[in-house]
């Protein structure tokens, strides 16, 4: 006589399962990210590619260092190595040395990730901590803008790409200043079309705004991003800035242009929604989203340098447990207020 069938099956909880695994959903990042990146490779040519690749490898590199040296198994398979290393390779500007994109591929992965013990527990976004290292350690470089749609883009690198280790970089005759660049210390603006389409110079990422927005739009879609965060990011920069323009126009740029210049749309759509460092309530998100888009306006407008995007977004993700602490909702039969023990 056969067996009966097994019925019951106990276990703990979730008991209702997405069916999104974190590799499917850290590829479908990769998806919405590939419009973005083709364009910024049509922009800013071979430099472009071999800069993004450099950054890929090295930030898979240090991935799968970091897990034989932690132990563990790899864990390049899920695809946030490289995510990492993509979104790292956008925020840089075209023509930096490779050397240094590799340095700041190793401390993205080895202090922004592995350091917390590696993918779900980084508190930083890894791709602005590789991102601010290099800023600070290598300020020159990072403030070096090559033009994006020159001539032969396609044929030759730009003088400082191949810059050997530890030399002193020889950059372009023609560089170009970044929109923020040009109103901060000029107050001279750009075009909102220019600047929606990325016909503008800025880091690599920092090309067409729309196609960054319909990248986000999918992961929105495939209900992989959380809306809330970029909403009130947008949200705060849209009306801080705002009410800024409105009383001193000559000094303050307008809404559209805080919104569509430098990196605010990738930082805003793909770093500030990083999951890990993000709150999980959807209060919080809001929270969150709006104090970043404070900070942005803030250093964009007081601070010394044009852009705040990355800094805005770091301050963000340390405040990140804080705000769900503040906003999480009371338990069923707890007081409310009352600590739990």
């Amino acid at each position: 006589m056969a067996s009966p069938a097994k019925t019951l099956e106990i276990s703990t909880s979730p008991h209702i399962l997405s069916g999104y695994s974190v590799d499917t959903i850290m590829f479908n990042v990769v998806l919405a990210l590939l419009p973005t990146t083709v364009f910024a490779v049509y922009a800013f040519g071979l430099t472009a590619v071999l800069t993004l690749l450099t950054a890929v490898a090295t930030c898979c590199g240090s991935e799968y260092l970091a897990c034989r040296l932690a132990g563990r198994e790899s864990s390049l398979g899920d695809w946030s190595a490289a995510i990492t290393g993509l979104l790292y390779g956008l925020t840089l500007p075209p023509g930096i040395p490779l050397w240094m994109v590799v340095v700041g591929g190793v401390v993205a992965i080895g202090l922004g990730k592995a350091l917390f013990g590696g993918l779900g527990y980084n508190a930083f976004n890894p791709a602005l901590v590789g991102r601010a290292f290099i800023q600070a350690a290598f300020p020159v470089a990072l403030t070096s803008w090559s033009p994006a749609f020159v001539a032969d883009r396609f044929t030759s690198l730009a003088a400082a790409t191949l810059t050997p280790p530890f030399t002193e970089p020889i950059y372009d005759a023609v560089t170009s200043a970044t929109p923020l660049a040009l109103w901060k210390f000029d107050h001279q603006p750009t075009a909102v079309g220019d600047l929606a389409l990325g016909f503008s110079g800025g880091s690599i990422g920092e090309t067409s705004s729309l196609l960054i927005l319909v990248g986000g739009a999918y992961l929105v879609a495939r209900n992989m991003m959380n809306w809330r965060i970029p909403a009130g990011l947008f949200l705060a920069v849209a009306c801080f800035s705002g009410v800024l323009h409105w009383v001193d126009p000559q000094s303050y740029a307008a809404p559209v242009f805080m919104l569509f210049s430098g990196g605010l749309m990738l930082g805003a759509v793909f770093m500030a929604t990083d999951m890990v460092a993000s709150p999980m309530t959807g209060t919080g998100c809001l929270l969150y989203g709006g104090l970043i888009g404070v900070l942005v306006v803030v250093i964009r407008s007081w601070g010394g340098m044009p852009e705040g995007v990355m800094y805005a977004i770091l301050l963000g993700n340390a405040l990140s447990p804080h705000i769900d602490g503040m906003v999480r909702p009371t338990v069923y039969g707890a007081v409310a207020g009352e600590r739990s023990r």
